[in-house]
């Protein structure tokens, strides 16, 4: 397997298309989604990105009147998927690795095991609050922090485990990205905080971030001259997801805190159903990309959200 930062730098200056999936909803056929990721395998993605999805609780009432609280876990096969995506398409898979719903002990051990399969890049996150609850709560003994998550990544490097007297441990080899916001976590106080937190998980030994989807690319450029001012000299992938549905307008912003620019926002709103939206959405993302492009983007990253016709279009037409 071949690291992030040694694919950007084999690319010698050009930009490399990569995209991210998802696990399908528990039962549903793993055909689908690689079924989906065939066609992009034209633009030769060196890299593929799978989402971990940590557990949700459910409140259900008894009979005696108490409530039961169940766990579940509606999108697992993360490790599964990447050794599918690895075997099918000899491409390097990158699973996301949560603070969220794991100790330490239980990272450690999901780490092993992608280090066994031959996974050699890691992309990690805090993750979300499990739901329905609104503030995020790490496990006993787990990380509040992707800073402290990729410090435990990085111990494993050199061969530091978690228990004392251990020795002749084999050291991991693992490349560690890390997720951004372009327009500020929603949590940061400010974006003078926001960039503090983030140079954190550089310090502590992350190689490579990756952003939070955005539609202004003015947003992306100033967010790599904070970074670059900051000190931070990695390279910053942007994130991508082309609007596909006029209710999308409302959605992503409230949901990842984004700014729409007013021109999309207009041309959507001016479409008279979501196949025109989407379409505009394509035109939209091309344009992204090609202005990306010029500008030096090391990687053109798209989030597919389980589909991949316009990613397939948008991708025909700058690769």
């Amino acid at each position: 397997m071949t690291k992030i930062t040694e694919h950007i730098r084999r690319a010698a200056g050009k930009t490399i298309f990569s995209l991210e999936v998802i696990p399908p909803i528990k039962g549903d056929n793993l055909k689908n989604l690689l079924d989906n990721i065939e066609p992009l395998m034209e633009f030769k993605p060196p890299f593929i990105d799978v989402t971990y999805h940590r557990e949700e609780y459910i409140e259900r009432p008894e009979p005696d009147g108490t409530i039961k609280k169940i766990v579940t876990r509606k999108r697992p096969g993360t490790v599964g998927i990447c050794s599918a995506i690895m075997h099918r398409f000899g491409v390097d898979p990158v699973p996301h690795v949560l603070c969220g719903g794991f100790t330490k002990g239980e990272t450690e051990d999901f780490l092993i095991d992608l280090q066994y399969l031959g996974i050699d890049n890691v992309l990690v996150l805090r993750g979300d609050p499990a739901k329905p609850y609104k503030d995020f709560k790490p496990k006993e003994n787990g990380h509040s922090y992707a800073s402290e998550l990729v410090a435990q990544v990085c111990d494993m490097n050199r061969g530091i485990y978690l228990h004392e007297g251990e020795t002749a441990l084999s050291p991991t080899d693992f490349c560690i990205g890390v997720a951004a916001y372009p327009e500020k976590h929603f949590e940061a106080i400010d974006s003078e905080t926001d960039m503090r937190y983030l140079k954190q998980k550089i310090d502590n030994g992350a190689e490579y971030i990756v952003t939070q989807m955005f539609f202004d690319n003015a947003k992306y450029f100033a967010f790599v001259d904070q970074c670059r001012a900051a000190g931070i000299t990695v390279p910053i992938i942007p994130g991508l997801k082309p609007l596909s549905t006029r209710r999308q307008l409302d959605v992503l912003p409230s949901i990842f805190y984004l700014h729409m620019p007013e021109d999309l926002v207009g041309a959507v709103k001016a479409c008279e159903n979501d196949q025109q939206a989407r379409q505009v959405g394509i035109e939209w993302c091309v344009q992204q990309c090609r202005e990306l492009m010029a500008k030096g983007a090391p990687v053109l990253h798209f989030y597919t959200m389980g589909k991949s016709d316009n990613i397939t279009k948008i991708a025909r037409e700058v690769f």
